[in-house]
Formats: C-alpha cells, structure tokens, sequence
C-alpha cells in the first residue's frame, strides 16, 4: 500500500545512527543520504533494501506526539535480534520480543522508542 514513509528527527545525527545500527538485523540499511545542497535546507536519510529508501528520517521538529511504525522481520530471531540491537544502539524498551495473539496467533513483535520517543517494532507473522 505505502511506496515510502519519512519522519522529521530532533537530532539527525543521532537518530540516523541509532537506524543504521537497530535496522541493521532486519536486512535494512542506509540506501541513500540526500543532503540540505540537494533539498533546501534539510538532509534525508532513506534506508531500505535492494536500492530502494522505504523509510526516511530528515531533519525536522518531530510532530507532538508519537508514530508508531512497524518494519517487517523475515523470522522471529530478526524480531529479537532488532530489539537487543535497538536498546544497545540507544533506544528505549517498549515492549519486549513475544507473541502478541490478540493480533493474531502468530504475530510475534518488539517494541522500542527511538531518540524522538516514536514507537518502533520489528514483527514477525510466521
């Protein structure tokens, strides 16, 4: 359904260093950085997979409130994988790795707050 999703960052040093590290287990990685010469006075940062950004962070005042924001995991060890990655990269536990059956019965997720306080997850449906 969504080609790609971006959301501003306070920092954006520190919040594109806590993505490199907490995507890292899920097969994502930095695919293209666009900086403030290429966008008026903002730098990007997409992370994907095969050469194509899904999710971007920018530089930006974050929205008030929180995003939450799900990014798939191919196995249940990924999910778990992502979590023990995120806290050591700096983010804060929301929700450990675990079935989460009122979902569904194989929806197995983790949940971390990244430096801006948005809820991310890493969830796996087999």
């Amino acid at each position: 359904m969504l080609d790609h999703v971006s959301i501003p960052a306070s920092n954006y040093n520190k919040s594109k260093a806590f993505y490199l590290q907490a995507l890292t287990p899920l097969g994502y990685m930095l695919v293209l950085e666009v900086n403030s010469q290429h966008d008026g006075d903002k730098a990007h940062a997409g992370f994907g997979t095969e050469g194509r950004p899904r999710f971007w962070i920018t530089v930006g005042k974050p929205s008030k409130g929180s995003m939450h924001i799900a990014f798939k995991a191919k196995t249940r060890k990924g999910v778990e994988e992502f979590y023990t990655t995120a806290l050591k990269a700096g983010g804060k536990d929301n929700g450990a790795p675990g079935l989460r059956p009122h979902y569904h019965e194989n929806y197995y997720g983790a949940f971390v707050l990244d430096p801006d306080g948005h809820n991310i997850e890493a969830v796996c449906h087999v």
